[in-house]
């Protein structure tokens, strides 16, 4: 039977409706594919960098528990006398080194060791000289670097000996040696830069002050070379120095009367002023003799009770006066510890190694003495030096042990 058009047409309309409902259906289908696809590659991406972030993440370390301990070694005045310097002469140079061989290890070992150099490193080209007005070889700085002094204050009565330029050039020469030091400075900011040291994760900062310069007029316009003992400038001092959040403010005192073996009313009254704003550790130092020392418990004005050390004076460490005294000294010993679940700071031993400077006519005439083993070696027979000195240096012991053990 023959199909008529209309016939035709209707079936072919039908027809690519259906190929138009399939194409459709397919494009819809290849879509939500695709759709599906890209949400897994971001799910995948995303999945990535949390891998990443997750190997990237710093650890976080458990908090030590184990309390901080540090040992602080303390040393009285270095001068350079005359017949110091021209003894430590030999062969167009000077070395001071054999001075120091019987008692570096004492130094050395500590985590910190500070002493005071009253005098000046001005330089060859100015001549060495000693009293009235110290000028020493420079050699010395490098000298005390290798025993192991990390610190030196350079404050004190002869720190202008050399004037201003002594100054600068006593700055110089230490940071050329690696030593670090406070109390003289070249600039207004250097001066109110507090010298802080950190030892064994114990923070320690360091100012010292001297009560003057021996009639030598400060530069005018350069008052900020030397630092004086003045209660206000201290204290705008000790205010920078908290800022650095410390845990120990240790401060050098030049003051006393020479040759006194106490501590003068003085000297009482800056303690206490000092204990009292904030300062842990005080070493003394001018008398060029021993004075005694003593430890506290200081209670602050909100209650909490630190402990505080002083020293009214050390003596002198390296020098060559005459008078009683001048001779023997200690090398100062403090343990201190830093308790970690408090932050507080105990000074938990004292203790000291007599020492004495003793000269014999022989080249290398001065030599530092570990007092207690130089006995030791004449006990055992042995004759470490010519002249037996063993009858000074008992008594030089005695002198030292009445006045710190009474």
């Amino acid at each position: 039977m023959k199909k008529s058009p209309i016939d035709v047409v209707i079936k072919l309309s039908i027809f690519l409706i259906g190929i138009f409902i399939f194409l459709t259906s397919l494009s819809f289908t290849i879509i939500k594919i695709s759709k599906n696809s890209d949400s897994q590659l971001e799910n995948n991406e995303i999945n990535a960098d949390l891998s990443i972030n997750s190997v990237d993440a710093p650890v976080i370390e458990a908090k030590s528990t184990e309390d901080k301990k540090i040992s602080l070694v303390a040393i009285g005045d270095i001068m350079c006398h005359n017949s110091q310097f021209k003894d430590a002469y030999k062969e167009g140079t000077y070395d001071f080194s054999y001075v120091f061989t019987d008692i570096k290890t004492y130094i050395e070992n500590a985590d910190i060791a500070i002493g005071n150099l009253e005098t000046t490193f001005a330089g060859s080209k100015k001549g060495y000289s000693g009293y009235p007005q110290f000028n020493t070889p420079e050699t010395l700085a490098y000298n005390l670097k290798d025993i192991g002094i990390d610190v030196l204050t350079t404050t004190n009565n002869h720190c202008l000996d050399s004037g201003y330029n002594g100054i600068e050039s006593t700055i110089d020469f230490l940071d050329q040696a690696e030593i670090a030091h406070t109390g003289t400075f070249k600039s207004p900011e250097d001066q109110n830069t507090i010298l802080f040291k950190e030892v064994n994760g114990i923070k320690i900062a360091f100012l010292a002050y001297t009560y003057g310069t021996n009639g030598i007029p400060i530069p005018k316009g350069k008052e900020y070379c030397v630092n004086l003992i003045n209660k206000e400038f201290i204290l705008s001092q000790l205010d920078l120095a908290k800022k650095g959040n410390p845990d120990i403010i240790c401060v050098s005192m030049h003051w006393g009367v020479e040759y006194q073996r106490h501590p003068n009313d003085e000297q009482l009254d800056l303690t206490d002023f000092l204990f009292n704003n904030g300062v842990d550790i005080i070493l003394g130092s001018h008398p060029h003799v021993l004075q005694p020392f003593e430890k506290r418990e200081i209670t602050l004005e909100d209650g909490t009770k630190k402990d505080g050390f002083v020293i009214y004076s050390l003596g002198n460490f390296m020098a060559a006066q005459n008078k009683e005294n001048t001779r023997n000294s200690i090398i100062l010993n403090l343990s201190i510890t830093k308790h970690v679940d408090t932050n507080k700071i105990t000074i938990d031993d004292i203790s000291y190694v007599p020492i004495y400077m003793y000269s014999y006519p022989t080249y290398n005439n001065y030599k530092i003495l570990d007092i207690n083993n130089t006995l030791s070696q004449y006990n055992n027979g042995e004759t470490p030096l010519p002249n037996n000195p063993s009858l000074i240096l008992k008594n030089e012991l005695q002198s030292i042990t009445q006045l710190l053990n009474p």
